[in-house]
């Protein structure tokens, strides 16, 4: 059985950037800095989806082949930051 990531956020850009503390999209769900980590750039693939090598975070491209998947059975795919 598969863990569902523990935060997704449905985004409309291929390139995304998490830091997280903050949800990209209304700054909803914020962390003091402290618990954040460096920010990272993400980049979506054709799966739809891209995971946050540090905090797990998933970025789901709406509209993509992600959307609306169940997403603890999709498996983790991590970006390399840049």
């Amino acid at each position: 059985m598969s863990i569902p990531p523990p935060e997704v956020s449905l985004v409309t850009t291929h390139r995304v950037w998490c830091d997280g503390a903050n949800d990209i999209r209304s700054g909803k769900n914020y962390r003091p800095a402290a618990l954040g980590h460096p920010k990272v750039w993400l980049e979506i693939d054709e799966h739809g989806y891209v995971d946050c090598g540090y905090c797990d975070r998933r970025f789901v491209l709406q509209g993509g082949p992600a959307d609306g998947a169940d997403q603890a059975s999709l498996r983790d795919i991590a970006s390399g930051a840049s």
